[in-house]
């Protein structure tokens, strides 16, 4: 159980970020910072916003994530964009940008991790043991919003004009796509991805300026196994990942979950670059 409550939220955040690599061929080293920035605008919200505790975390969960993606979008405009999203030059960008978000959390929200309550307490009682309502309603949640997404990027005319940006920008140019504004918003989707499962793991874990930095080598755990660009190797990772760290976790230290997913990241580096559901180069 503990391990589908981590595929799930992994599966949120690494989903956010195999978009952004898929359309834009961007390596976003900041999506972590946006996956704490998620956890800490819903400590914000959840601590400032008077109301029934279940209203006031719904507000979280879309005040954060629209937030961080309004930040993101202007990152993309003010930054990427004018490197012309030159991969080399987009890490350094994301590194840095990293690093002032991390920095800014640190100054006004401060470097202890604070905690967020759950919405509600409800306690599930299984056959053979009780289990958090909370949990369960967040790996309920990921599998409707990752449903949501797969319909909205295979079913609507946005997905479309998004594949259509992924398989040639130029192209999708002449046909009259303005590709700057796809670029953007994909930007600001996955970040707003990012910031949503922070927003639905902070009363599991804390708020905290650094905790995006598991989930965001996670993240690439996953996308590098799933294959780049792959929505439907991304989930299947995450799914792999996050249970095998509830399993190992139970008999074992946490970091081995760690250890044996950068094995096998290097095990499909050597013998399929492209990932397990990665396309090759033509």
């Amino acid at each position: 159980m503990e391990g589908l409550v981590s595929a799930a939220v992994l599966a949120i955040t690494a989903a956010g970020l195999s978009l952004v690599f898929g359309v834009m061929r961007v390596v976003n080293v900041a999506h972590g910072a946006f996956f704490m920035l998620g956890a800490v605008g819903a400590w914000f919200v959840t601590t400032y916003v008077p109301g029934p505790p279940a209203l006031v975390f719904l507000a979280a969960m879309i005040l954060a994530p629209l937030c961080v993606a309004a930040l993101a979008a202007l990152a993309d405009i003010g930054v990427l964009k004018r490197l012309n999203y030159n991969a080399d030059a987009t890490i350094v960008a994301t590194i840095g940008l990293l690093y002032i978000l991390e920095q800014g959390a640190l100054s006004f929200f401060g470097p202890s991790a604070r905690p967020v309550p759950a919405p509600f307490s409800v306690r599930i009682q299984l056959p053979w043991f009780g289990y958090s309502g909370y949990k369960l309603a967040v790996v309920g949640a990921a599998v409707v919003l990752l449903a949501l997404l797969w319909l909205a990027i295979n079913r609507t005319r946005a997905g479309l004009v998004m594949r259509a940006t992924q398989s040639d920008r130029e192209i999708a140019r002449a046909f009259g796509i303005d590709t700057d504004k796809v670029y953007a918003g994909v930007f600001a989707f996955g970040a707003g991805l990012a910031a949503l499962a922070g927003v639905l793991v902070v009363p599991i874990q804390q708020a905290y300026y650094l905790m995006g930095e598991g989930p965001l080598l996670m993240s690439f755990i996953v996308v590098i196994i799933g294959g780049l660009g792959s929505l439907r190797g991304t989930l299947l990772a995450a799914l792999f990942i996050g249970l095998s760290d509830g399993v190992i976790s139970m008999f074992f230290s946490p970091t081995l979950t760690e250890i044996l997913a950068t094995l096998l990241v290097a095990f499909v580096l050597i013998f399929r670059p492209q990932g397990l559901f990665g396309r090759g180069a033509a």
